[in-house]
């Protein structure tokens, strides 16, 4: 039995008083014992039931662009979560690049302020305060990233995200298991989205996508795919290349070490996998993790000693190694992935940021 395992398993008795209260909680926001706001623009809240990751930030990333090819304005509301910046509203980007750096905004919402021009995105543990401040700043549209459970903030679409490979865990809520809340608590989903499918949970994924429709027949489940785009090549000495995926795949082919400080470490293994990559040792790292300046000198003496000649990473862990790439010693590569889904998605969110 591994340690997750044990715990989950030490932790079972208090699951049902740890779900009690979470029912407690979500029932009081719904009689107004517990103030809900309702935003003066429309709202999208991307989130999930279980802990660790399912793939929120991409999708996040993906609603906004969306959004933004359709002529909306979005903004991203985040908590921040492991940012050090604790005011009532953190501007990590106003849509022109930038304001703050991983270590202070949060690994995620700096990178969703690295990759989405245009996109203000903000933090604060009250959101509806971030919130306001977006709306001020001209957005039209507000995305909740993991918003699931903040019930404070009233929204228009309510995604719940499952990573395809873990679904719902064991079923049991926290400790005895990895779930926030009881499966009770989505019937306040408007839909489901089933991340990462692929060849290997393809079938998995859609036993349970049919499971959620005939429990909520009245919600919509979506599969998304998420795929690898191309990828970045940081180079000893701080020189960057952005390279289509065909010239990546080419150049990795000679065996990379790969590292990566994210939840669900076995997934970016394994599409590096799905892509033909050899790998010549792997180092997994504690999710949101902290690198210091002597972090990639000990990764590039680990990859050699493999018989490496280069790593890789993911994105998310990039946007923290910047301020690092001086003691790069290794070639870094970072693959840039993308998510696959169906028009019938992008119409549901049209449609109801349009009716608000």
């Amino acid at each position: 039995m591994d340690l997750r395992a044990l715990a989950f398993t030490l932790g079972r008795p208090f699951g049902p008083l740890y779900a009690l209260a979470m029912q407690a909680r979500a029932q009081a926001y719904a009689h107004g014992l517990m103030r809900v706001r309702r935003m003066p623009a429309p709202v999208v809240s991307v989130g999930n039931l279980s802990m660790g990751g399912t793939g929120k930030s991409p999708l996040v990333q993906y609603v906004a662009r969306l959004l933004l090819a359709h002529g909306h304005k979005p903004a991203i509301i985040s908590r921040g979560y492991g940012g050090r910046a604790r005011g009532p509203v953190n501007v990590v980007s106003e849509g022109r690049g930038a304001l703050l750096s991983a270590q202070e905004a949060g690994d995620e919402p700096r990178w969703l302020a690295d990759t989405l021009p245009g996109v203000p995105v903000l933090t604060g543990k009250k959101r509806h305060l971030p919130a306001a401040a977006a709306i001020r700043m001209g957005a039209e549209v507000l995305i909740l990233d993991d918003g699931f459970q903040h019930l404070a903030v009233d929204r228009d679409v309510n995604l719940a995200l499952f990573n395809a490979d873990r679904l719902s865990g064991n079923g049991r809520v926290f400790p005895g298991g990895e779930l926030r809340e009881p499966l009770s608590a989505l019937k306040r989903a408007t839909a489901f989205v089933l991340t990462t499918v692929g060849e290997g949970n393809r079938a998995g994924a859609t036993a349970f996508g049919e499971a959620l429709t005939r429990r909520f027949p009245d919600r919509p489940v979506f599969l998304a795919a998420y795929t690898a785009a191309g990828a970045i090549r940081l180079n000893p000495g701080g020189d960057c290349d952005c390279l289509p995926l065909a010239v990546a795949q080419a150049q990795m082919a000679t065996g990379l070490f790969a590292f990566c400080g994210i939840a669900e470490p076995g997934a970016f293994f394994q599409s590096l996998a799905s892509l033909q990559v050899p790998l010549k040792g792997v180092c997994a790292l504690d999710d949101h993790h902290a690198y210091r300046a002597a972090h990639l000198p000990l990764l590039c003496a680990k990859a050699r000693r493999c018989g490496a000649q280069a790593l890789v990473t993911t994105e998310k862990d990039l946007v923290k190694l910047a301020p690092l790439v001086h003691t790069l010693e290794l070639p870094l590569y970072c693959l840039r992935m993308q998510v696959g889904l169906d028009a019938a998605f992008d119409a549901l969110i049209l449609a109801a940021v349009s009716r608000s």
